[in-house]
């Protein structure tokens, strides 16, 4: 199994009662899961590896979403990534706005 990073800091962000509360906590599973370091950083659990800055999970009233701060690199044949607004560069997250409650 992998090493997780867990921070006790950031508990708080995925024990508070929200609609996304399922979603979320099982994103902060799939991405500990990839050994990066967890944060938090802009009031998000923001996941980092050698200090660099790779997703940050977040909640919106209409939407969950992870955010992949050098989104615009990877490749998405699918189309599933999606650019905030016209005026973000290189970020794009991937949404929910299916809630499991």
């Amino acid at each position: 199994m992998a090493k997780t990073r867990m921070n006790p800091n950031v508990d708080f962000f995925f024990n508070k009662a929200d609609k996304w509360q399922n979603e979320v906590n099982k994103l902060r599973t799939i991405v500990l899961g990839c050994q990066l370091t967890e944060d938090l950083k802009w009031g998000c659990p923001c996941y980092t590896i050698e200090e660099g800055n790779i997703v940050l999970i977040h909640v919106f009233k209409e939407y969950c979403a992870v955010l992949f701060f050098k989104g615009a690199l990877l490749k998405d044949p699918k189309g599933i990534l999606i650019q905030q607004t016209k005026n973000v560069q290189a970020a794009r997250q991937i949404r929910s706005r299916t809630s499991g409650k």
